[in-house]
């Protein structure tokens, strides 16, 4: 199970992240759109060091070698004109929104979002505009995991697993909850009790 950070920053958000690592978060993606630079680093600088191989840089890759992240994740317009060999030994994801895109991806990724499956809880009037379920039949590409993303909550991670994805990422249902750690731990037994 992967949890995506939320774009903007949140009260807390360092002590969440580190009781997220400390429940067994195998997977945290830093998405920080408007985030300098500096303002990144200085968010890294804060996570404990032994839980920064778990980190996934969404944006100022050049960062990945400072800190010792070897994840690195391109947004769909970067992949089309990134060059992935600029990145050596690192681990690639990527974000997909059809099942076109998943299937056409080139073997160097490990795993690919593809949202959204359901309604966005953090954005609003970010909806499916297909069924990604029915979609999943269509699947060839079977080098990278399918991750479904996009209202991922409590209530849907067993339809989202038993209809093909390979496993979740949350966003929305932990930072917009009134107690994360307790969400995730919830979303966490779902997952685990699905994969025995």
């Amino acid at each position: 199970m992967i949890v995506i950070t939320n774009p903007s920053a949140i009260a807390n958000e360092i002590s969440i992240i580190d009781s997220l690592f400390e429940e067994g978060l195998s997977l945290l993606h830093i998405r920080k759109p408007d985030f300098s630079a500096f303002e990144m680093a200085q968010f890294i600088y804060q996570i404990k060091q032994e839980d920064r191989s778990k980190l996934v840089l969404h944006n100022h890759h050049d960062l990945a070698e400072d800190f010792g992240i070897n994840r690195i994740h391109f947004s769909e317009k970067e992949r089309k004109h990134s060059f992935l060999m600029d990145y050596s030994e690192k681990i690639f994801s990527t974000s997909t929104h059809a099942i076109e895109g998943f299937n056409a991806l080139e073997n160097d990724f490990d795993y690919a979002f593809l949202s959204p499956v359901f309604r966005s809880i953090s954005k609003e009037d970010y909806h499916p505009n297909t069924n990604l379920f029915e979609a999943l039949n269509l699947r060839t590409n079977n080098n990278a995991k399918v991750i479904a993303l996009g209202g991922i909550d409590s209530k849907n991670i067993q339809k989202a697993l038993e209809n093909g994805f390979d496993d979740v990422a949350l966003l929305g249902s932990i930072w917009n909850n009134e107690n994360p750690i307790k969400q995730f731990k919830l979303c966490q037994q779902i997952v685990l009790s699905y994969s025995v």
